[in-house]
């Protein structure tokens, strides 16, 4: 099995709820900003890059805290993406200290529609396709000790 390495964020901000974000392709699935790593790019590069591509977020609105990992899923029904079965995360948790205006997802290549704050109790895994939900049950234990 081949996993594509990944990163995701977990932007939590002063309240501590933590940002989601409804995706473009599927009306009420609702995850948190993630992506793929590109050649020769470290993790902490993949977060920053990705943050600006999916929320117009720059690294002077958050602070990372954690990083956790790695996490795999194997996509659906034995289905290869690109080579590879699946994906192998690792989380960041971000302290956001910016202003609630510089999250835009309205991005050059948009991944969501819209974006919310929840707190982490309140995450419903039945937002994601059944092949993420164990990956996130466990990164909500990891990060916050919920059990979902």
């Amino acid at each position: 099995m081949k996993f594509r390495p990944n990163v995701a964020a977990i932007l939590q901000d002063p309240m501590g709820r933590i940002l989601i974000g409804e995706r473009c392709d599927m009306a009420g699935a609702w995850q948190f900003p993630q992506g793929g790593l590109a050649r020769g790019e470290t993790h902490e590069q993949a977060l920053v890059r990705e943050l600006r591509e999916e929320l117009s977020l720059e690294p002077a609105s958050y602070r990372v805290i954690e990083f956790k990992g790695p996490y795999r899923y194997l996509f659906k029904k034995g289905r290869v993406k690109r080579g590879y079965h699946g994906q192998e995360q690792h989380y960041f948790l971000a302290a956001f200290h910016g202003a609630v205006t510089e999250i835009d997802v309205a991005t050059e290549e948009p991944e969501f529609q819209s974006s919310r704050w929840i707190y982490p109790h309140e995450f419903d895994l039945h937002w994601l396709p059944d092949f993420k939900r164990e990956v996130y049950r466990a990164v909500l234990k990891d990060f916050f000790e919920i059990i979902l």
